[in-house]
Order: C-alpha cells, then sequence, then structure tokens
C-alpha cells in the first residue's frame, strides 16, 4: 500500500506575504501582480493572520474604507491553520473542507515555510488520479 503524501510535496513554498501595517492598497497590487488570493500577514518577522481575496473585496466594498489608508491589520483573520510539512494530505484536505476554507499555512519551528490552497490540492488530486489511479 502506499503512504499518503505530505504537505511538503504539495505545498507552495516561499509564499508571497503582506506586512501587518501596509495599506489594503498594497495587499491588493501583491494579489494581482502574482496572480494569488491568499496572503499571510506579518509583523516583524512571525506570522499574525491570513488576508483572503474575499475578505479584502468585502472591506473595499464597505463604506469608509479607503484602501489607500486602512490597513491590513483591521481586517485580516488570526484564525489561521497551521499545519507542520509533514502533514498528511489527507488530513489537510478534510480539515480544510470541515472548516470550509481555502488555504493553510505551512510552518516549521514557527517559520512560515509554504502555503497549501485549495488550487494546490486540485492539483494533488489531479496527480494522483494520474498516477496512483491510472
Amino acid at each position: 500500500m502506499k503512504t499518503i503524501p505530505t504537505m511538503s510535496k504539495y505545498m507552495t513554498t516561499t509564499p508571497h506575504s503582506v506586512g501587518f501595517d501596509q495599506t489594503l492598497r498594497t495587499a491588493s497590487e501583491l494579489m494581482k501582480t502574482h496572480g494569488i488570493r491568499h496572503l499571510p500577514v506579518m509583523k516583524a518577522g512571525q506570522l499574525v493572520g491570513i488576508l483572503s481575496d474575499r475578505d479584502l473585496k468585502l472591506a473595499l466594498s464597505l463604506r469608509g474604507v479607503d484602501a489607500e489608508v486602512t490597513t491590513v491589520d483591521e481586517i485580516a483573520s488570526d484564525d489561521v491553520v497551521l499545519v507542520k510539512p509533514e502533514a498528511k494530505l489527507d488530513e489537510v484536505s478534510r480539515t480544510m473542507a470541515e472548516k470550509r476554507i481555502g488555504s493553510v499555512l505551512i510552518v516549521d519551528n514557527h517559520h512560515l515555510v509554504g502555503i497549501f490552497t485549495a488550487t494546490d490540492a486540485l492539483k494533488a488530486l489531479n496527480e494522483l488520479l494520474h498516477t496512483r489511479l491510472a
């Protein structure tokens, strides 16, 4: 029986991140430039939250929110799911489905080393379907 792969095989390494004190405009431009929907939020080198494109779009639609003034820490979520690179793909994907979240952050020794998104999960599924079930 084949073993279930770990996050280290399918995670996106060295994810783009944003500083907690950066503006929503900066975060939006980062997402657009890199074609991503999730940004880990950092403060003094430490992970403090995550910002999704959905949260960003919602905030920008609210009256009184100025993308040039409002900072990431005002809307980022601190409810982040963290897993280790050794975490098994099935466990992480089940957690993501149960919690209805689009990403988890991969940490090793308290350092952000990767991100695993729904897009990464679909790539993993495709690879597994073509290699293990073919």
